[in-house]
């Protein structure tokens, strides 16, 4: 790299961390002002709200506006450095357009790194502190499933519990059905079952009756005890809000490849937020080269034109990805095509404008 690509790489990584760090200090004290109350009622202790809390929201914080923060920095710099006429000095010492995107590049690639790595590994595993902090002092994060919950365990084995409470971990009117074919196997019938806290998989079957059929042949068994294991976790029969946010990309996949064998109807979400959390590190650079291409014109209206232009079109993005995700959420649209889109849409924008872009 020569000195001027430094100029540019330093320009762009400087304005980006400044700008992010003085809007995380502005979005937490607001966050404080909203949640005060909660703290002051929940007694939580002044040192687990500064480090549980807000010293593990800062990631998540940096990777939820990483791209709009990265447009933003671009257009600000960028128009800055074309309103003195440097990119035109750029030009006119025989660097070609194409040579003085480089460092706009490299930085963006490096930024689109540390997104990915944010998103899929460091964020899950401190957002598990911070969402443990938030259940406790601020909002509770559980919630028990509507009444007859239906779940299919393995491929023929099928489980439906009438109710499921989450703070006592029982089920009541639990049945368990296994089919080979079309053909009934096997049927448990019981009045409740407990999650066994030692064993996650693991359950106590209470006043049960078991049927196993075998052709034309049946054996029934009653009981009022049963120690069992199930494929079958307290966390499929309620609800964690938004639980994605404690998986790396590997725990995610994995959770996606089980839902999908049991049939669960919530399997989108977390597809799209998979296919977000590679999408987004790629809108980095898409955004990072509208922004050169819209801010390297020197214009009458200078900066505020630039930002003007520049924040409309992040927020056309932002809207692209919300209509994308809830026509994948709620109608028929793949969540791959529904986290790819607002890319494709805006990579064709880019290049027409960075064609037409002086050069």
């Amino acid at each position: 790299m020569k000195l001027i690509d430094w100029y540019i790489f330093k320009k762009f990584l400087g304005t980006f961390f400044y700008a992010i760090s003085l809007l995380i200090i502005v979005v937490i004290i607001f966050d404080i002002s909203e949640n005060i109350e909660d703290f002051l009622k929940n007694r939580a202790p002044v040192l687990e709200i500064m480090i549980d809390y807000y010293l593990y929201f800062i990631p998540y914080f940096i990777n939820l506006f990483i791209f709009l923060f990265t447009f933003i920095s671009v257009i600000f710099f960028t128009s800055k450095m074309a309103g003195n006429t440097e990119i035109i000095a750029i030009l006119s010492s025989g660097v070609s357009f194409w040579r003085m995107l480089r460092p706009y590049l490299l930085a963006s690639v490096l930024l689109g790194v540390l997104s990915f790595y944010l998103g899929n590994f460091l964020i899950p595993r401190t957002n598990e502190v911070r969402r443990e902090f938030k259940n406790k002092y601020i909002e509770n994060l559980t919630k028990d499933k509507e009444r007859n919950i239906h779940v299919q365990i393995e491929k023929g084995v099928f489980v439906y519990v009438e109710h499921f409470n989450n703070k006592l971990y029982t089920g009541y009117k639990f049945t368990l059905e296994q089919y080979k074919g079309q053909q009934m196997t096997y049927k448990l019938i019981a009045e409740r079952i407990e999650s066994d806290t030692l064993n996650r998989n693991g359950w106590k079957i209470f006043n049960f009756v078991e049927r196993r059929i075998d052709s034309l042949s049946e054996t029934i068994r009653k009981g009022a005890r049963m120690d069992t294991i199930l494929n079958l976790a307290p966390t499929d029969l309620y609800k964690v809000k938004e639980d994605f946010e404690i998986m790396n990309y590997w725990e995610l996949k994995q959770h996606i490849d089980k839902e999908l064998l049991k049939g669960s109807k919530g399997v989108t979400t977390y597809q799209v937020e998979m296919h977000k959390r590679l999408a987004s590190p790629m809108a980095i650079i898409i955004l990072t080269f509208i922004g050169v291409a819209v801010s390297s014109r020197k214009v009458r209206g200078g900066i505020g034109m630039h930002l003007g232009v520049g924040i409309s079109l992040t927020f056309s993005y932002i809207l692209f990805m919300q209509f994308s995700t809830v026509f994948a959420t709620f109608g028929n649209l793949k969540p791959v095509l529904a986290a790819w889109i607002p890319n494709m849409i805006f990579a064709v924008l880019g290049i027409y404008l960075i064609i037409r872009a002086p050069k």
